[in-house]
Parts: C-alpha cells; structure tokens; sequence
C-alpha cells in the first residue's frame, strides 16, 4: 500500500464518503427532518392557542403577547445550555432528552386550567425545543461527505414546510370539536396532540448513532470508526470486515483539563470534579468563540438570526391571530376596505364568540400560508448546489422585508393573505438557509454551541418583538412594521459578510 493510499485510509472525509450514500442518510434525513418539523409545531403551536383561548384565560392583547414570548424567553435561556451540552456530551443523546421532556411537559401543560401555570409550561416546551432545533442541522450534517452535505441540509427547510401544514390540519380538525370535560375543551386537545409528535421521534432517535464527526473530535476514534462501518454496512448490503478504512486519524485538538486518551463525553455531571472539568471546558470554548478567527463569524450570525428572528417568530405566531380579526371585521362590516392597522386599532368587543372562537377562514388561509412554503423549498432543493446558500439569504431577506413593508397598504384580507405568504415563504427559507450555512463555519466542537449562541440572541429579538407586537398592534401598528422591515434588510446587507460555504469538508 502506497503512502497515499496510508494517508487516505484515516481522512473522516475519505471515511465518510466510503461509507457511500444510500439507506442509512435517508432514514437519518427522515429522522431529523421529523425532528425539524416537530419544533415547527413547537414553535407555532400557540398562533392557534392565542385566539382559541381567549375566554378560557381572560387574554388582553398584551396577556397574548406574553404568552406568545414565553417559548421564546424559554428557548433563549435553552439554546446556549443545550448546546454546550451538544458539543460535549453528544448531538444524539441531547435531542434524546429534549424532545422527549418535550412531548411530556406539552402534554402535561395541555391540561392546565390557569394562565400562569400554561404559561410557566409552555416557557419550559420552549427551553426543551430550543435544544432540538439548535442541534438537528449539526447532527444532520456531519453525516454527510461535502459533496452531499448542502443539498441534504436543505430537505431541511422542506420538513419545516410539513410542520407548518401539518399544525393548522390538526387545528381545524380538533379545534372546532364541541368537547368539554371540566375545564379540558378542544384547543386543550389540540396542544396534547400536537406534542405527541416529539415523544415519538425522541424514541425513534434511539436507534441511530451518535455523530461519528463528533465522536472523532472528543477523542474517540474506534467509536467513530463502528459508526461508520455500520453505515456502509446499511448502504452497501456488504459486510463491515469490507469496509476500506481502518483506522481514522484523531483530531489534534485537545482538551486542556482531561487526561490523555480520556474522552469529554464519558464525563458524569453528578460526579463534582468532573463536573467542574464540564463547566471550565463550556467557558474555555465560548472564551474561543468570542476572538480571532471565530469572532468575525460569531458577531456576523448573532445580528443575522437577530434580523430574522424577531420578524419571522413573531409574524408567523401572530399570522393566525390577523386573519381572526380579519375574518371578524368583514363579518360585521361587508364591503368595506380596511388594513392591517385599521382593522387591528378597532375595539372587537362585540365581535368575541366564545363559543366559536376561531372561523373556518383563518384555518384555510393558515393553510394556504404554509403551503406557500412548498414551492421555494423546491427551489433551494434544485438550485443550492449552483447558487449557494448564501444567495438564498441574501434574496429570501430581501423580498421578506419588501413584503412586511407593503403589509401597512392592505385594503382586504385576500391582500393581507397574498402578502403573508411571501412573507413565510422567504422568511422561512432564509431562517433554513441560514441553519445549514452556520454548519459550515465553524469547527466540530464549536459547531452547535456557536449556532446556539447565535440563536440565543436571535430569540432576545423573538421575545422583545411579540411582547413588543402584543402591546402596540391595537394602539401603533405601524411601529413593529417598520422595526421588522428595517431589521431583516439589515441583515440581507449583513450576509454580504459572510464566506462562501459547502465547497470544503468539515474542521
């Protein structure tokens, strides 16, 4: 055997691309676009809360503001925990736990009569969900070899898609139910039901490997090399013994606290020495995020999912609220024009059923809204190979902040609809878009905590905006609409900064 060949037995890419592409990346791509679409619903559950529960909880619109920030405070508080957790003690067994502890806590808070308590449960579905979602793109992406890796991370934004479709068939089917048991009605139902999801796949993650890139990288290359055999074993039909490489070369990064040889993910959080290596290693890698050469990437993805985060989380968990008042203002006021600010600055006191609290419209144009998402995720799917995912950014922002601009001269809720579909279509792409990018700058033990952070001070922006939306849409609506439109060109500009990415493998 040459030199070369010596050389290229123990590459990871070599490894991985050897292990070929077949069953196994597409069960594991089913895998975790089911946990992507899952926080879809995590995330979104409470656009058809908000109006279902309005009598039961006696909401305000800024009570609905808060409880529409909850997730988000509990997902910023998360993301950065689970992810020093993930680039520790491992991608899988983290989005074990927390979807799981998920699918419990949101059946659990189904069942809560009283506003504080659903609101303190719903804060803990999103400190749970934060894991899951900061963790999925990583996971996802370091099975693939380079050439694949862009085009996989992109069914990504598809699976987000079904969430979004998925969540408003389940409303319109449950919600409308004439069901009472005590305090337990149908909006009740549906939270219990849309959180069964995440039980279901937490389970499923069972049965796949953890990350052989991460494995690779806490210093545990026979670990790493099982894993990889058992892909080609699944995607080749041969056996393990015929699996061409042998050995995997061991990353040269080090541990500073740990003993030679000694593995970070073999640590016990209840054991304090070890713990207390766990919590010094969590701050030596932020401090390595925080200067050269990281910080440029770390400053620019922070102020991008900033820009994207305070618009998108916020629109998308108000989206089904609008269409509500819409719906109810031309009720009452048939062939009359009306914006989103006209119709959202009028008292609807007489407009409140209680016994029916949402109409059938909103479900329909929910519908269409998330449907709208469906051709642009084909669109990156055929074309982020040849344009690149920051094309995908750059363009997605732009067209998004256009169409939150032009949201303050609708005159009907066929325009309102028409424009909130662009919107979710690009604000949608470019939050996927920008997932699959930040997977690949920056290295492996560095990877998920990065986008973590940057996702933690996205979700700052999440919060301030709904609370923010929640308290001026009946007095200033066009306040937030200005604030939304400037942040998300900002960041379109910002992208400009960023490196061109999928061209190289993994560090």
């Amino acid at each position: 055997m040459d030199e070369l060949d010596e050389l290229e037995e123990i590459e990871f890419e070599h490894a991985i691309t050897s292990a070929g592409f077949g069953k196994f990346n597409i069960f594991h791509l089913l895998v975790c676009g089911a946990v992507y679409a899952v926080t879809a619903l995590g995330v979104t559950v409470l656009s058809f809360v908000l109006p279902a529960a309005a009598c039961d909880f006696e909401m305000s619109s800024t009570n609905k503001g808060v409880l529409s920030g909850a997730p988000m405070i509990g997902m910023l508080v998360g993301s950065y925990f689970w992810g020093c957790l993930a680039d520790t003690k491992g991608r899988k067994i983290v989005l074990v736990y927390t979807l799981i502890l998920d699918g419990i806590c949101g059946i659990v808070s189904s069942a809560m009569p009283i506003y504080t308590l659903f609101l303190a449960l719903r804060l803990c579905n999103g400190f749970l969900i934060a894991g899951a979602m900061g963790i999925c793109f990583s996971y996802l992406g370091e099975f693939q070899a380079t050439k694949y890796r862009e085009t996989v991370l992109s069914w990504m934004e598809l699976f987000w898609t079904i969430g979004l479709l998925w969540l408003p068939l389940i409303a319109w089917v449950v919600i409308p139910l004439d069901i009472q048991f005590g305090h337990f009605k149908s909006w009740n139902l549906f939270v219990a039901i849309s959180s069964l999801p995440s039980l279901v796949i937490g389970i499923a993650l069972l049965y796949f490997p953890e990350s052989p890139k991460f494995l690779l990288e806490v210093g545990e290359p026979e670990a790493a090399l099982r894993v990889l055999k058992r892909i080609y074993v699944m995607n080749s039909g041969k056996t393990e013994t015929e699996y061409p490489v042998n050995s995997l070369r061991e990353t040269e990064r080090e541990y500073k606290y740990l003993q030679r040889h000694q593995s970070i993910r073999r640590l016990r959080i209840h054991r304090r020495k070890e713990l207390s290596i766990l919590l010094r290693t969590f701050w030596d890698q932020t401090k390595e995020l925080c200067r050269p050469p990281n910080l440029k990437l770390t400053l620019l993805t922070c102020f991008l999912q900033v820009g994207i985060l305070t618009s998108y989380y916020t629109l998308m968990m108000w989206f089904p609220e609008l269409f509500d008042r819409f719906e109810r203002y031309e009720r009452t006021h048939p062939n009359e024009t009306t914006s989103v600010c006209e119709v959202s600055e009028v008292r609807l006191e007489n407009n409140i059923d209680c016994d029916n609290p949402i109409g059938e419209q909103v479900f329909v144009h929910t519908l269409i809204v998330g449907m709208a998402c469906v051709p642009t995720s084909c669109w990156l799917l055929m074309c982020v190979r040849k344009l690149g995912a920051k094309f995908f950014l750059m363009f997605s922002l732009t067209i998004a902040s256009i169409s939150v601009i032009f949201l303050y001269y609708v005159t009907n809720s066929t325009q309102n609809l028409m424009l909130s579909c662009l919107f979710e279509s690009m604000a949608s792409l470019a939050s996927s878009a920008s997932y699959s990018v930040m997977v690949d700058l920056f290295p492996t033990n560095l990877r998920v905590m990065a986008t973590s952070l940057a996702l933690t001070v996205g979700r700052v922006g999440a919060v301030l905006g709904n609370m923010m939306f929640g308290y001026l849409i009946d007095i200033h609506c066009f306040v937030p609409i200005i604030i939304f439109a400037t942040s998300l060109m900002c960041s379109a500009i910002l992208c400009m900064f960023l490196p061109e990415t999928g061209q190289e493998s993994l560090g």
